[in-house]
């Protein structure tokens, strides 16, 4: 549209031009061609006022009076010419006229150019898409790395934690077989902290045994003699790896077997000639007494004697080690 502006301005004045020749020619040829001069007058009048109309320049004043007569005709040529002495002092002005409308040309031309510009931004979109999927790409193989890494720390830490268990249960042992006593291959050890039957079984197992289970009953006449000398002049029962949690009066060491011999607490007899009570003593009855509520075994620290007691109840206890 632009382009438009420039070809009018070389059209109009040589259309101009044009009127100026053919009105001289008419002043000398007014007689002879009459009214066929008039009428190509008027097609030259129409046809530069269309031209106008398209390129948007305003009307001339030749089309003001375009049949007018001679008087009008050199009324029109003297004012002609005193607007080209006009326009020869004056500086042209830009015309104000309305903007052309479209054409089919342009709109085409308009639509291209937003396709391209359409075009321009998805070559920078893939562009962008591209550098997302290459740093996609580089963060996956550092994850990829790092569960690696991870998975290799895991092993090595497991690795460790096992090493530690190891030594624990070997400084444990080395431990009981040092600072208790030692009995044959078995090594006894005194623990006074306060724990349930299955916490001191635990601690016993995390350090390489478990608790104290007498074999027969030179183990068991060892085992008091130990404690009587540690725990003396009190008497605190101590757990003893023998339950019966899994079958009432079934009892059975730690480690499944069946208990061979028993040392349960007995009440004291009556002296000679005294009558036997028939009830039981009231502070040391006979045992095992707790039937089903008390299912795990102590032995006291004075005499040796075996107390059924409630699992759940926290006393010392003894870890048996291999030697």
């Amino acid at each position: 549209m632009q382009a438009a502006w420039p070809l009018g301005a070389l059209v109009v004045p040589q259309l101009l031009g044009f009127g100026h020749g053919a009105r001289g020619a008419e002043r000398e040829w007014e007689g002879g061609w009459g009214g066929a001069q008039e009428e190509e007058r008027e097609r030259e009048a129409l046809m530069l006022k269309h031209l106008q109309e398209a390129l948007g320049l305003p009307a001339g004043r030749g089309d003001e009076n375009p049949a007018g007569t001679v008087e009008g005709k050199e009324d029109c040529e003297m004012e002609e010419d005193q607007g080209e002495e006009e326009e020869e002092e004056a500086t042209p002005t830009p015309s104000s006229g309305p903007s052309p409308s479209p054409t089919p040309e342009d709109i085409v031309t308009y639509i291209l150019g937003r396709l391209a510009g359409l075009d321009a931004g998805l070559h920078q979109l893939h562009v962008r898409l591209h550098a997302l999927d290459t740093r996609v790409v580089e963060l996956t193989q550092g994850l990829r790395q790092l569960r690696n890494a991870a998975g290799d720390t895991r092993d090595a830490v497991q690795a460790l934690q096992e090493a530690q268990g190891r030594a624990e249960r070997e400084h444990g042992r080395l431990e009981g077989c040092l600072k208790g006593l030692r009995l044959g291959h078995k090594c006894f050890l005194l623990s006074r902290d306060f724990e349930a039957q299955a916490a001191a079984q635990a601690r016993c197992t995390a350090r390489g045994g478990s608790l104290a289970q007498p074999a027969d009953r030179q183990q068991m006449e060892a085992l008091t003699r130990y404690l009587r000398a540690a725990l003396a002049p009190y008497n605190w029962p101590v757990w003893l790896g023998v339950h019966d949690r899994r079958a009432e009066g079934l009892y059975l060491f730690e480690n499944g077997q069946r208990v061979s011999f028993f040392a349960w607490h007995r009440s004291p007899r009556p002296e000679l000639g005294a009558q036997p009570s028939a009830s039981p003593h009231p502070l040391s009855p006979d045992q095992p007494n707790g039937g089903t509520l008390e299912n795990c075994v102590a032995q006291a620290s004075d005499d040796g004697s075996w107390w059924d007691h409630d699992c759940q109840r926290r006393l010392y206890y003894v870890c048996e080690f291999p030697f």
